[in-house]
């Protein structure tokens, strides 16, 4: 039907009846499955968007099959469309129609006078029909509609509305988009908060008042919206602030120095602080392990008991029996409890701080209190016991029963040697920590209280064994000889062990040196520092307490200390702060400025060294250093 309407079209507009140009036609359409009908207007004028408007709708409506199939049909003329012309008058306009014919079939030619046969049969029929077998066969209808005005205005609002569409989308353009480069680098639409603002650009809170802000999600939860400012507006009133990119360099890389000092000075300050606490730290051990609590403290108590119990037991078998020898132990274990208890005093004294009127501390309070317990037996129990062996020798007393004081001698035997032992087990363990062998750690008198203990039990021990032989001999021979002659031997034990405790805190009080490996150790450390040239006048004396004061005179390297000054300073800076100078008036506060932080820098040298000497060997308490 499109195929033969197309070829039809300017013979259906141009050749038929001047006097129906102005009548309506209509074109009943049917293409689909089953059946369809379109009725429209067709004015002369439209001929053009009537034609295509009905080609495309039935084109793009049509569903049965293909669009190839639909092609193959409309070529091979399958598909067969009834143009109906209707009218008011039937009779009327088949006259009319049939004197239009012949007044036409004369001006016409041959093939148009066919056309005009096949459109007259056309319309006799009054149907559509197809018969094809890729559309199907559709059952013969009369088609007996009658046009009405709503479907002329149908019509025309179905050809403006395609005209309509095909002015509204016209051929466009397209724009070329641009795409996002990731490798560029902008700040252009970043933000930045108030804090950050403030420290990048050193803005002050009432620089900011005057910005555009904006609030934005805070990143953390269960907070409030955080407020933020551009970062390009900030950047702006930084340098409207301080004048230009780079005066605020300046200030900035003025700021983190001082931050630096301010970082490098507090973290001497904790290093210092932590130094501290280490000496506080070490003195308190220092006080657990030299007080009554630690091992010499232990060992004395345990002497005081011990010796006051035996003291007890040797005066009740003296008053029963009348032994010259038992009397001698008597007094010999009297003067150990005595003596004892002054060590236990010294000990207690020797922990306590510094002050004002004993700034080195009362270290030697041990040494002191040993000193007195070393007299104390050489006067009380060398005395007594040689005047009690003497005056046994020259009046004589009868010989009595000796099984209680052999009961007494053999407890004091156990419980003396009980003392000895822990004495000999805390003697071993400060060998051990000072690495020196036994007999040398005893002989120089490192811990004089256990000295003390140790040599009064173990002159208490063999004490016991010559008062046992003499009163044996004595029970034996019936000879009171004997008895006496063993006081006198107890009464000469007890004096060499006085004077042996004499000595050794005599030595130690005069001011004893620390051993020469010790010294030499020290004196290597700092003669390796690289400040110092050489040392003199060393001197390093034992405090007691493990504790040591270390006293030298250094030589410093003014090269190396003027250099390690001149690494902290600008010397650009000090070179055009030189050449501005022009007289010796500017030039001598500048070199006043220096030379009296170089001498402050030496004084800061020899804490240094100080501090690294205490850190390395924890025993020196006082460490004296002068400038040579």
């Amino acid at each position: 039907m499109l195929y033969r309407t197309c070829n039809l079209r300017n013979i259906i507009g141009c050749k038929l009846n001047h006097y129906n140009l102005d009548q309506w036609y209509y074109l009943q359409v049917s293409l689909g499955k089953r059946h369809s009908s379109i009725f429209f207007k067709q004015f002369r004028s439209r001929a053009d968007n009537y034609y295509k408007l009905l080609y495309n709708n039935n084109y793009n409506n049509l569903n049965v099959c293909d669009k190839k199939n639909l092609d193959k049909i409309l070529k091979v003329k399958q598909t067969s469309t009834v143009i109906t012309r209707l009218s008011s008058n039937t009779n009327k306009s088949t006259s009319s129609s049939s004197s239009d014919d012949n007044d036409d079939d004369d001006g016409d030619n041959d093939e148009i006078v066919k056309l005009k046969k096949e459109l007259k049969t056309t319309i006799k029929n009054k149907i559509v029909e197809f018969k094809s077998k890729e559309v199907g066969i559709v059952k013969e209808r009369v088609l007996e509609s009658v046009p009405s005005p709503n479907d002329n205005d149908n019509i025309n609002k179905m050809i403006e509305g395609d005209a309509g569409k095909k002015a509204i989308h016209p051929d466009v353009i397209k724009a070329k988009t641009l795409r996002v480069d990731l490798s560029a680098e902008s700040l252009e639409r970043n933000f930045i908060t108030p804090v950050r603002a403030m420290v990048d650009f050193l803005l002050k809170p009432s620089d900011l008042e005057s910005l555009p802000k904006t609030k934005r999600r805070s990143p953390y939860e269960d907070k409030p919206p955080i407020t933020v400012y551009w970062r390009k507006d900030v950047e702006a009133k930084a340098f409207e602030v301080w004048g230009s990119r780079e005066a605020l360099m300046k200030e900035r890389i003025k700021k983190e120095v001082e931050h630096k000092t301010y970082q490098q000075n507090i973290f001497t300050i904790k290093r210092r602080m932590k130094d501290i606490r280490k000496e506080v730290s070490n003195e308190k051990k220092i006080k657990e392990r030299e007080g009554l609590l630690g091992s010499s403290g232990k060992v004395v108590l345990t002497a005081v008991i011990i010796n006051g119990s035996n003291f007890l037991f040797k005066l009740v078998a003296w008053i029963y029996t009348g032994s010259h020898s038992m009397f001698s132990e008597c007094i010999h274990s009297a003067a150990d409890t005595f003596n004892q208890l002054i060590l236990a005093y010294g000990i207690h004294k020797s922990v306590q701080n510094p002050d004002a009127d004993h700034p080195y501390g009362y270290t030697n309070m041990k040494h002191v209190s040993s000193l007195i317990s070393g007299v104390g037996i050489f006067c009380v129990g060398t005395g007594l016991s040689i005047y009690h062996g003497i005056h046994g020798i020259l009046f004589p007393n009868p010989v009595e029963s000796f099984y209680l004081a052999y009961l007494v001698l053999a407890g004091s035997l156990v419980s003396e040697g009980a003392t000895l032992l822990v004495a000999i087990n805390s003697i071993k363990k400060g060998a051990e920590d000072k690495n020196k062998p036994f007999k040398d750690y005893v002989l120089m008198g490192h811990d004089p209280s256990v000295n003390v203990v140790l040599m009064e039990d173990f002159a208490a021990v063999i004490g016991i064994g010559l008062a046992g032989c003499s009163m044996g001999l004595t029970s034996y021979l019936g000879n009171p000889i004997y008895d006496a002659i063993g006081s006198l031997l107890v009464g000469g034990l007890l004096g060499g062990v006085a004077s042996f405790i004499i000595y050794t805190n005599v030595a130690a009080l005069v001011g004893r040196s620390i051993p020469q490996e010790n010294l030499d150790k020290i004196n290597s450390e700092i003669e390796s520092d690289v400040m110092v040239r050489a040392i003199y006048d060393v001197k390093g004396i034992d405090m007691g307490n493990n504790l040591v004061r270390y006293k030298a005179e250094i030589d410093f390297d003014g090269r190396e200390l003027t250099r390690a000054y001149l690494d902290k300073h600008d010397l650009t800076a000090m070179l055009e702060e030189v050449k501005k100078m022009k007289s010796i008036d500017q030039l001598e506060p500048f070199l006043l400025k220096h030379g009296e932080s170089i001498v402050d820098m030496l004084g800061g040298e020899i804490d240094r060294i100080e501090l690294k000497l205490k850190k390395n060997h924890p025993e020196i308490r006082h460490c004296d250093l002068e400038i040579l």
